[in-house]
């Protein structure tokens, strides 16, 4: 059979729906957010919610060192790799209810799918989801598929904290996602990665899918600036060494080096800007801010990082201190073009239009590419793609699109030779 998969979209919605109860809160103007951050009790709660439905539907589920928590669909050949569909179900503090959680359910939908139609694979199916995708809480996005792809080592990861001190490995231990399965990952035959789009191109061309042709690199640092606290009145300007004026220095700076394109398209980004001692009537003597920097070209942003690595030495010499902490840094991936092709060709038996774009935000895709052929499936976002937001939304009939999509990719995947 190789007819293009329907998936069950009124139950992917209800499931949808279900899971962004889990860790829900007020927001503003009536909506309602998710604050799932990895390995609170929320996340603990949305796992056992996820892998309750797993094990429902007949899957052997594996928790592996990382708190990865992965379940198999078994093939007529269980020797064979199996093909893999994955993403994460953490958040930010401010999410809506379909970052990552789409790629997760629907590939539960695919198996499912598989199931009522009683198809079989060559191939086993894994699906699952990754630990502290969004790297809010531990420092480092794309963490557990980092471990699970090699690039990270696992006492590294083991030994980050979070903004009370609390270890990452002492928090798998609490909520009991510490599973025993090794972290590292044997390369499956192919992964495909169901997500919403998280930007607005999708639906300013009118379209609801996107073959994704790979992630554009990601530089993340710390940066923090000490001078010395004075009294707001009493000394004159010429004589302060302000942590906070410097701060806002390199704010403009990073805007000037976007402005200036000699970077193409990097974009940059001030999430946190924090003063101490934080008095209104008080020169700041520290100012600890993060800069994000990404570019789908390695050179440029390499070279933008280097410009900026300058002006905060230049900081200096107004008799400031400057220090830099790294706390993310990936480089462009380009996704298989084989794996890209069958997408493609998914979406065109499925009925629809598409077109090829690359993702801005990063992804559990970019760290599986290393091992394995690898590329993604967008899903439309309403209301210019808002993402890590309340008002983050996709339609069911999307989320639907995009599920059929991964079923019928999975399926042809996975019996591959």
């Amino acid at each position: 059979m190789d007819t293009p998969l329907h998936i069950n979209g009124e139950r992917l919605w209800s499931r949808l729906m279900e899971l962004a109860e889990v860790g829900e809160y007020d927001a503003h103007s009536g909506l309602r957010g998710v604050n799932r951050l990895a390995l609170t009790d929320a996340d603990s709660a949305g796992r056992q919610l996820v892998v309750g439905w797993m094990r429902a539907a007949g899957l052997a589920v594996r928790v592996d060192a990382m708190g990865n928590v992965f379940a198999r669909r078994g093939g007529t050949d269980p020797d064979a790799a199996p093909v893999m569909s994955a993403s994460h179900i953490d958040s930010v503090a401010t999410a809506g209810a379909f970052d990552g959680c789409l790629g997760v359910l629907a590939a539960l939908e695919a198996v499912q799918a598989l199931d009522e139609l009683a198809l079989s694979t060559r191939r086993p199916i894994d699906i699952g989801f990754f630990t502290e995708e969004e790297g809010v809480r531990f420092g480092t996005d794309m963490l557990g598929s980092a471990v699970a792809c090699g690039r990270i080592d696992i006492a590294h990861a083991h030994a980050l904290t979070d903004a009370e001190g609390t270890t990452l490995a002492a928090e798998l231990a609490r909520t009991g996602w510490n599973g025993t399965h090794p972290a590292q990952l044997e390369p499956p035959h192919a992964y495909v990665e169901c997500h919403i789009e998280q930007g607005p191109v999708l639906a300013a061309e009118g379209l609801t899918l996107g073959v994704v042709t790979g992630v554009q690199g990601i530089s993340w640092q710390e940066v923090t600036i000490e001078g010395r606290s004075a009294h707001a009145g009493t000394t004159p300007t010429e004589l302060r060494r302000d942590a906070g004026l410097a701060a806002a220095r390199v704010i403009t700076h990073v805007q000037e080096l976007v402005d200036s394109r000699r970077y193409g398209e990097l974009r940059g980004t001030i999430g946190q800007l924090r003063l101490a001692p934080g008095l209104t009537n008080v020169v700041a003597h520290q100012a600890i801010l993060t800069v994000d920097l990404r570019n789908p070209d390695e050179e440029a942003l390499s070279a933008a990082e280097g410009e900026l690595a300058a002006y905060l030495k230049s900081l200096e010499e107004a008799g400031l201190t400057v220090r830099t902490k790294r706390m993310a840094r990936t480089a462009p991936v380009p996704f298989d073009e084989g794996v890209q092709k069958a997408i493609a060709q998914a979406i065109e038996d499925l009925g629809h239009e598409f077109r090829h774009l690359i993702s801005g935000a990063g992804h559990d895709a970019q760290e599986v590419a290393a091992i394995a052929p690898t590329a993604m499936i967008f899903v439309r976002g309403e209301y210019d793609g808002i993402s890590h937001n309340p008002r983050e939304y996709s339609t069911p009939e999307a989320c639907h699109a995009g599920a059929d999509v991964l079923a019928t990719v999975l399926y042809r995947l996975a019996n591959e030779d």
